[in-house]
């Protein structure tokens, strides 16, 4: 053991080389909150942008195989993202922001008293049921208030456009370096982490997996939700098609809600209006189509990738949204699975006194056993 130094034990606790640790470890600490504050603004761009990196990443790696300069092959990816995302988007924007206001003053009427007495004399056998709606519900002020809001939200969407461009802008320019300098970038986070190499990867498999299942098993199946739902309303002629399509799809992202808190009003909607063929169809294709995709596309695109619970989950991306906005849907999940990764790594090292090397390769010995 060596003996203390005559510096050591003239100043105690606070030698100088405790007091030099101290305030690197302090600078450092305010190094860190600058830096967070000058990146904040762009935490949104920085997930979506990871986000897209990690599921286009195998078609990355095909073009990166056949053409061997990196920097090519990381632009000819960007591009394909920007073709599959961006078309698509700005299509859907368009028609969404058209439609916000338009469909809202196209649907006003049937809310005013004149048309809610027509509505009830058109329809004797559901009199009754609207005049009981109406004695404890204003349904004018509510549907007011929602059209104002709708409207008011295309508003500030458009407002936000500019905004909106440099969003999209920033991801691509990031994505392209993600691309380019994938193995680098990964290295690096591998070695600012306070584990083992295996525990490492073990926890960054797990954030690989959780934006996998949430962006293709999520977003993807929710955007397909919303379309089939679109789809039905042009069809049966209702109004803004694109708008509740794209309502649908956001809330068939959240775990415990979907669809159907659109298209069961919508077909009570029709049914009130003497419509009964169209409010039968909207909800047979309601429950089996829009109902089951979920269930028919969810194992095969996300498999056993994300191994967590609803419950959680759920907080997760609505507290996610909560924080950060529409990025929350990848930035939630993504911080709870690596949390639970985190704790499963305290367990392993103290369960039974085994490294997570030996408990991993258990594991791997029942999963083949199993089999």
């Amino acid at each position: 053991m060596r003996p203390a130094s005559s510096d050591e034990q003239g100043n105690g606790f606070w030698s100088r080389e405790r007091t030099v640790a101290l305030s690197l470890f302090l600078v450092t600490v305010v190094a860190f909150v600058v830096c967070f504050l000058l990146v904040r603004p762009f935490i949104s761009a920085l997930a979506w942008a990871v986000a897209l990196a990690v599921v286009a990443f195998p078609v990355h790696r095909w073009l990166q195989r056949r053409i061997r300069r990196p920097a090519a092959a990381a632009g000819i990816s960007v591009m394909l993202v920007a073709v599959v995302v961006v078309g698509p988007t700005i299509f859907i924007v368009h028609h969404l922001v058209v439609q916000a206001a338009a469909g809202a003053e196209k649907i006003r009427p049937a809310f005013t008293t004149e048309g809610w007495r027509e509505m009830s004399e058109q329809n004797p056998g559901m009199a009754r049921v609207l005049q009981w709606i109406e004695r404890r519900v204003d349904i004018r002020q509510a549907f007011e208030r929602a059209t104002t809001a709708i409207s008011t939200g295309a508003v500030s969407f458009v407002r936000g456009s500019v905004r909106s461009v440099i969003d999209v802008l920033i991801i691509f320019f990031v994505l392209f370096y993600l691309f380019r300098d994938a193995r680098q970038a990964v290295d690096t986070v591998r070695s600012l982490l306070p584990l083992s190499p295996t525990e490492a990867n073990y926890v960054l498999d797990g954030i690989t997996n959780t934006i996998h299942a949430t962006a293709l098993g999520t977003i993807v199946i929710a955007g397909i939700q919303g379309a089939l739902g679109g789809l039905m309303f042009w069809w049966l002629g209702l109004p803004s098609p694109v708008l509740w399509g794209v309502i649908m799809g956001l809330l068939a992202i959240v775990p415990v809600l979907g669809a159907f808190i659109v298209w069961i009003p919508a077909a009570i909607f029709l049914a009130v209006q003497g419509h009964w063929g169209k409010a039968i169809i909207l909800t047979v294709w309601g429950a089996l189509v829009i109902g089951l995709i979920d269930n028919l596309l969810y194992p095969v695109l996300v498999g056993k990738k994300l191994r967590l619970h609803t419950i959680p989950v759920f907080f997760a991306i609505v507290g996610g949204i909560m924080l950060s906005g529409a990025a929350g849907i990848i930035i939630g999940p993504v911080v709870l699975a690596f949390t639970v990764a985190l704790v499963d790594v305290w367990r392993r090292r103290t369960g039974g006194g085994q490294t997570i090397e030996e408990s991993l390769a258990k594991d791997k010995q029942r999963a083949r056993a199993r089999a």
